[in-house]
């Protein structure tokens, strides 16, 4: 049975918590302004998981996909992060409202943009499943390359702290 894939928004305040135990999990502000951390949630075994989408870059087209790198339609629509997946809990996130009526053009284009993502992603719904198991379950037993392993978040001890975060 398939599942559909959901886009959705993390709270920053969980994933600064997360951070104080894994450098790795990605930041979603910069001096400026607070950039919406938004991507995608699925189940690894018994938990949430979310990873990261990112948008469309020119780069996105001559790199390869990997274990913790998946390009969205050959990196048209952007690529999904999956080195860069926390386990969540209902309370962390928030749905992304695809058919919000929106009030610029640059909204709508971004909103026309994960709509797309989402669709793709839903379509290849096996491949993001495998993919991100496949890296969860590699990283966890210990079997990853040093370089790859390096820049993945650490999956077990975040699980745990999503744990403590949500009493």
């Amino acid at each position: 049975m398939i599942i559909n894939l959901k886009i959705v928004r993390v709270n920053s305040d969980y994933c600064d918590y997360l951070r104080k135990y894994d450098n790795k999990v990605a930041y979603n502000k910069n001096e400026k302004e607070l950039r919406p951390f938004i991507g995608i949630l699925f189940q690894i075994d018994t938990c949430q998981y979310f990873a990261p989408l990112s948008s469309p870059k020119p780069k996105h087209k001559n790199m390869k996909n990997t274990l913790d790198f998946f390009k969205i339609k050959n990196g048209e629509l952007g690529a999904v992060n999956f080195n860069n997946m926390i386990p969540v809990n209902d309370n962390n996130y928030s749905l992304v409202d695809l058919n919000k009526e929106t009030l610029t053009i640059a909204e709508l284009k971004y909103q026309r943009l994960l709509r797309e993502q989402l669709a793709w992603l839903n379509a290849n719904y096996h491949q993001v499943k495998n993919k991100s198991s496949k890296l969860y379950q590699l990283y966890n037993k210990g079997r990853l390359p040093k370089n790859l392993k390096s820049r993945c978040c650490n999956f077990k001890l975040l699980e745990e702290k999503c744990i403590e975060y949500n009493k």
